[in-house]
């Protein structure tokens, strides 16, 4: 937090991040923002207000009773198509054909689907994966609507503790022109996702013509650091970062397709 330090002084910018430990299992119908309230409670590190949570879409999937069985999928014949030419489990494309709004490339000798979800989201299989979900047989799908995903965690984190909170719902993209994935927000809650700089001045008097700051990208990303793909942590607390309190929509940062420049 910003403040001010002996003599006066103000005191550097600190952010903490908090990996929360001991998370069960998440079972259909499980209330996250009780299960992590508890278990930060737990390990001593109680929510506060002002807290940033970030939660994978992951657990988040398995609460809401997003996993699919494969062995319930019928593949289209265009599915089976692809999948047999690409070699691509067909009911695994099949449940990207369905879970798209629109297919943004596709490239059959490499298997590769990259989609537009019904959210607006561009990425790869429509977000589908089986890592981190039990079962050979069973594959994970994003929330129906993350935006109102987060808001149900907020919702129950402020009955459980009376803390005031933003959360976050985070999963892993890859990114056009670089390598390596790294944790967006797919949702949000209680934080503006898009901070607007457009006609403020920089630190040296200039206009600011272009600026805006993904932050809830950039918290996504900063709490997937202590919540790595193979340490089963699906949650973590951000501290310190001093955001403004808003509805919030991950939806602010879907660029309109009108300006998006590759499409």
């Amino acid at each position: 937090m910003h403040g001010k330090g002996n003599g006066g002084e103000q005191a550097p910018p600190r952010i903490t991040v908090t990996g929360v430990l001991g998370i069960p299992e998440i079972q259909a119908g499980a209330r996250l923002g009780v299960l992590i309230a508890k278990a930060a409670a737990r390990q001593g590190d109680d929510l506060v207000h002002g807290d940033v949570v970030v939660v994978t879409q992951k657990v988040v999937s398995k609460a809401e009773g997003r996993l699919v069985r494969l062995d319930s999928v019928l593949p289209s014949p265009f599915a089976a198509g692809f999948g047999g030419r690409s070699g691509r489990d067909p009911r695994i494309v099949e449940l990207v054909l369905r879970e798209s709004a629109a297919v943004v490339r596709m490239d059959t000798a490499r298997g590769i689907l990259i989609t537009e979800t019904k959210h607006g989201l561009v990425c790869a299989n429509a977000g589908i994966d089986s890592s981190n979900v039990p079962g050979d047989d069973v594959v994970s799908l994003l929330p129906e609507d993350p935006d109102e995903s987060a808001r149900v965690i907020r919702a129950d984190v402020k009955r459980e503790t009376g803390k005031i909170v933003a959360v976050i719902i985070s999963d892993t993209f890859g990114r056009p022109w670089r390598e390596g994935q790294t944790d967006v927000a797919i949702g949000a809650a209680g934080i503006e996702a898009l901070m607007d700089y457009r006609g403020g001045m920089d630190a040296v008097g200039k206009p600011l013509k272009v600026t805006m700051t993904a932050v809830a990208d950039e918290l996504a990303a900063a709490a997937e650091l202590v919540m790595a793909k193979t340490s089963g942590i699906p949650a973590a607390t951000v501290r310190g970062y001093e955001y403004r309190e808003a509805v919030g929509s991950a939806r602010r940062l879907v660029r309109e397709r009108s300006l998006d420049l590759f499409r």
